[in-house]
C-alpha cells in the first residue's frame, strides 16, 4: 500500500492539524469544521496530481487552445458523521464527482472497553465499476470502519481505483487495510499525519479526540 503523508513536508496543512488538536481551539465548533475542510481542500489537490488527464480543445472568445482535463469518473465517499465537513472541502475540488454516503459506528465488543468492533448500516451509493473511488474519513483509527466502508461500497461494483484519505492515521490502522488489500484490491492513502499508536480503548495517541463530538456536540 502506497501511502502520502502530508506532514512529512513543511505546509499549511500542518497549521491546520495544529489547531485541530489544540483543546484551547476545539471549543470552537465552526473553526473545527473549516479547519477539517481547509486539510481536505489541499489533500484534494495532492490527490488530483495521480489522476488522469487527456488534452481537449477549449473555445475562448479569442482563439481555440489546448487543456488537460481529467478523465477519472470519481466516487466520493464518506463515513457519517465526522465525515461530513472534511467530505465538503473533497467535494469543492471534485465537483463533478457522484456521491456516496455510509454509516458506520464502534461498538465495544467487552466491558473493559478494550475489543471494537463495527456496525455499518445505511448506504446509498451509485455503480463503481470502473470508477476512481474516494473514501474520506478524518480519523483512521483501528481501520475497521475503513475498510468495512470498502466492503459495502463494493457490493456496488469494482472500483479501477481506489484512494483513501484521513487527517490523522495510525500504523495499527495501515495493518489492518493492509490485511485488506489482500483481497486483490490496491489503495493508495493520503493522510495530514501518522500518528503514534491507539491506547487501550482503541482511541489514537496523541489524535484529537472525538472528531464527530468536536463538530457536532456530544453524543448522549
Amino acid at each position: 500500500m502506497k501511502i502520502i503523508n502530508l506532514s512529512e513536508q513543511n505546509s499549511i496543512v500542518n497549521e491546520y492539524l495544529r489547531e485541530l488538536r489544540d483543546v484551547h481551539i476545539q471549543s470552537d465548533r465552526m473553526r473545527f469544521r473549516k479547519n477539517l475542510y481547509r486539510v481536505a481542500q489541499v489533500m484534494s489537490y495532492e490527490i488530483s496530481k495521480s489522476l488522469t488527464y487527456a488534452p481537449i480543445e477549449v473555445q475562448t472568445p479569442l482563439q481555440t487552445t489546448t487543456m488537460e482535463a481529467l478523465q477519472d469518473e470519481i466516487v466520493l465517499a464518506t463515513v457519517l458523521r465526522a465525515g461530513v465537513p472534511f467530505f465538503d472541502g473533497f467535494l469543492d475540488s471534485f465537483d463533478k464527482a457522484d456521491c456516496a454516503f455510509l454509516s458506520a459506528k464502534r461498538v465495544y465488543a467487552d466491558e473493559a472497553h478494550t475489543q471494537v468492533r463495527i456496525e455499518c448500516g445505511y448506504k446509498a451509493t451509485p455503480a463503481l465499476d470502473g470508477k476512481t473511488l474516494l473514501l474520506v474519513d478524518p480519523m483512521l483509527a483501528t481501520g475497521g470502519s475503513m475498510c468495512a466502508g470498502l466492503d459495502l461500497l463494493k457490493e456496488n461494483g469494482t472500483p479501477k481505483k481506489v484512494i483513501l484519505a484521513s487527517l490523522i492515521a495510525v500504523p495499527e490502522a495501515v495493518k489492518t487495510l493492509q490485511e485488506w488489500e489482500k483481497n486483490g484490491t490496491e489503495v493508495i492513502l493520503y493522510t495530514a499525519a501518522m500518528d503514534e499508536k491507539l491506547n487501550e480503548h482503541q482511541y489514537i495517541l496523541p489524535g484529537l479526540g472525538d472528531a464527530g463530538d468536536l463538530c457536532y456536540g456530544e453524543k448522549c
